[in-house]
């Protein structure tokens, strides 16, 4: 058979995004506040696009959630409502697939990387923070730090000496300074000097007055009582954990995988740079883009915050006038393309405002018992759940969610908020992770200071109200949410009570 060029024609069905849909797929992505400057660059960049009031005179539009005269709603009861015809809606749904868009969509939440500073800060379960009140630091770490040292120490000389190297020390709570400078300076004996270096390594947080990152760690690992041997020589062998020297170290600490693996993942969840806690950071202000509130039938109102989304119209007039002066056919064509596109846009914002309540609307659905009671009904619920409910993929909802902010009687809350996973419960249908961190510190802040609650016992305790826990789980929660082990507790309330 004889070789050689020759050519094919074939047929193949394909599905092409085009630009337009690209930009649609990220304005939905996008917060209202990113709306509002992309709505500023489309109103420079065309003559025909113009800001003006509400398309009608009511209510802005809006979707009810509405429950039946005389009862309380329950999630079952909510019904969807609203959502008129207008112009032909973009058809996102036909096109929702997980498309890497080259925006960066796929942002991860925290930075994996045990280098950075992990700086921990308590919140309240009970009623989720204020997003417009994020704060700065009020106390400096040297404050926070000094008001510990009367309560620790009745030496004078010991606490002046503290109080001293506490003023050496930089913003992430490191001495840099060599102790011998440190007693010259004083005029003390070095004994002494390590005497006040050691008052102030025994301060919270855990971890301040290290000279090294090892001495770092190792104190915040001795408070945690897990500086044993093994964990010893993984931490004084730091830089062969930043090359990666796997097999070398687990010869060394004399572990096996599984234990290196967990001494590796403690290891990373300790503070590296503890003083950056304290360090002043600048607030922002968070602006909701959904409103939330309940109505006299019971149910609730849901509407896009409309003052942070200029709503756009095609100015006719202008159109007119341009279009008795466009005389040739290369200016008619730029101006048919202009309105083409100044139509485009609005559809566009226009199906992107009825997603996002569409979605909103199902989140409130389903979290009915949090808006009502507080966080300890917070329910499971995944993205996928929400996508089956209104009909669309799931990453078109996890696009709606992300950068969204709620605003309701509890406070602001992403949208994320509301996706929990969940653990196994009494009653076969699971609690949230949220519900759990709540309840985990509902009992952590009814200890008394002779009564400090271990790990074992929280576990112990919730799985006697029916939450199947692990004491490793609850571990993980507490971090999480910020509160210390029972060490750092009991000495926390004895600071305390001594005030």
């Amino acid at each position: 058979m004889a070789l050689g060029p020759r050519l094919d024609l074939r047929q193949s069905q394909s599905l092409v995004m085009t630009p337009q849909l690209q930009q649609a797929i990220k304005l939905l992505a996008a917060s209202n506040l990113e709306i509002e400057t992309f709505i500023a660059e489309a109103l420079e960049a065309n003559p025909l696009l113009d800001t003006g009031g509400p398309a009608e005179p009511s209510e802005p539009e809006r979707i009810e959630l509405a429950a039946p005269a005389g009862e309380d709603a329950t999630a079952d009861q909510l019904m969807l409502a609203g959502g008129g015809e207008g112009d032909a809606p973009l058809d996102l749904a036909s096109v929702d697939r997980d498309w890497d868009t080259g925006d960066g969509e796929a942002r991860s939440l925290r930075d994996a990387e045990w280098g950075a500073a992990a700086g921990s800060g308590g919140g309240d379960f009970d009623e989720m923070p204020d997003w417009e009140q994020l704060r700065a630091a009020e106390v400096t770490l040297a404050e926070h730090l000094e008001g510990q040292i009367g309560a620790l120490t009745d030496d004078p000389r010991t606490a002046f000496i503290a109080r001293h190297i506490i003023g050496l020390l930089d913003e992430a709570g490191y001495l840099a300074q060599p102790l011998e400078d440190v007693a010259d300076d004083l005029g003390v004996e070095l004994f002494e000097a390590e005497a006040g270096l050691a008052l102030v390594q025994s301060l919270d947080p855990s971890g301040v007055g290290a000279r090294s990152l090892a001495e770092c760690i190792a104190i915040q690992a001795r408070e945690a009582d897990r500086y044993d041997p093994c964990m010893a020589a993984l931490i004084s062998n730091l830089d062969l954990v930043a090359r990666g020297e796997i097999e070398r170290l687990k010869r060394l600490c004399r572990v096996d995988d599984e234990d290196f693996a967990d001494m590796l993942r403690e290891l990373r969840g300790y503070n590296p740079r503890p003083g950056l806690a304290f360090a002043p950071a600048e607030t922002g202000t968070v602006v909701p883009d959904i409103l939330l509130t309940s109505n006299a039938a019971g149910g609730w109102d849901l509407a896009i915050n409309e003052e942070t989304l200029p709503r756009l119209i095609v100015n006719r007039g202008y159109y007119l006038e341009l279009n008795r002066g466009a005389t040739n056919k290369e200016s008619q064509g730029w101006l048919k393309e202009k309105l083409a596109d100044a139509h485009w846009l609005i559809r566009a914002l226009d199906q992107r405002q009825k997603t996002i309540l569409k979605t909103a609307a199902e989140i409130v659905k389903q979290q009915d018992g949090f808006f009502r009671r507080g966080v300890s009904e917070l329910r499971p619920l995944t993205l996928r759940e929400v996508a089956e409910q209104i009909g669309m993929h799931e990453s078109t909802v996890s696009r709606v969610t992300s950068n969204k902010y709620l605003w309701c009687e509890r406070g602001t809350f992403e949208l994320k908020y509301f996706f929990t996973s969940g653990v196994a419960s009494a009653d076969g249908e699971g609690a949230s992770s949220a519900a759990i961190k709540a309840r985990i510190k509902a009992l952590i802040d009814a200890e008394t200071a002779k009564n400090i609650l271990s790990d074992q016992q929280l576990a112990e305790m919730l799985q006697k109200e029916g939450f199947d826990l692990a004491r490793r789980t609850v571990a993980k929660y507490r971090e999480a949410i910020g509160l210390g082990s029972s060490a750092e507790r009991r000495r926390a309330k004895k600071l305390a009570s001594a005030s």
